[in-house]
Formats: structure tokens, sequence, C-alpha cells
């Protein structure tokens, strides 16, 4: 499964008109996009566990998108929804990390790990 990993910090001057363009824009792309298997979007949870200290950037807004591989993620990339939603999300965020990760379960990647590939 390859793994779509969108961290974010908005503009704090977006208008209320922005915000909800962005959410139609996302909103849109999950629901036309095909290859999209699974999606979920979040808002950071602090808790006073130790390692939030270390942290050097707040990215207080996450979308992780799943798909069943490469060729899926690259058709979400390609497809229209997609290009509209990357051109209100460039407008509107901050600051934002954007990786894609070849994941598997647990044992699967920790062997991986093991092995040093990557």
């Amino acid at each position: 499964m390859v793994v779509h990993l969108v961290m974010f910090r908005p503009r704090a001057d977006l208008t209320d008109a922005q915000r909800h363009a962005l959410a139609t824009s996302l909103t849109a792309a999950l629901r036309e996009i095909p290859s999209i298997r699974r999606a979920r979007v979040g808002q950071r949870v602090t808790h006073g566990g130790g390692y939030e200290l270390l942290m050097r950037t707040d990215y207080p807004y996450i979308a992780v998108l799943e798909f069943d591989d490469l060729a899926g993620l690259q058709a979400y990339l390609a497809h229209p929804a997609h290009k509209e939603l990357g051109t209100r999300f460039f407008e509107t965020f901050e600051d934002a990390l954007m990786y894609d990760y070849d994941v598997d379960d647990a044992d699967r990647g920790i062997a991986r790990l093991l092995q040093g590939s990557g």
C-alpha cells in the first residue's frame, strides 16, 4: 500500500470563504478519484508527551490518503480534481510537508527496516 501524507498549517489570515473552498475541493477529490482506497483528515492532539517539545514546527492538520499501489497515487495526482485541490491548497497553507510511503504490516515493515532498504 502507498500512503500520501500531508501535514500542514493553514495561513493565519484565511477567510471563511477560502477555508470552505479548500474543504470543498478536498471533498470533491475524495469523492471523484477512484484510486483513493481510504482517506483520513484530522487535527493534532497534544497531551504533554516529551517528544512534543522536540518538534520544531507545528502542523495542526493532517491528511492521510491510502492507495493500493504507486499507480493509484499517480492516478490521483494526475486527476483534474486533484489539480483543483492542489491549487486551493497551495493558496491556503503557510507551511506543509508532503510525503509518500510504501507501507506494509508491522512485521514486513520491520523486516524491510532490518534489511536497510531505503
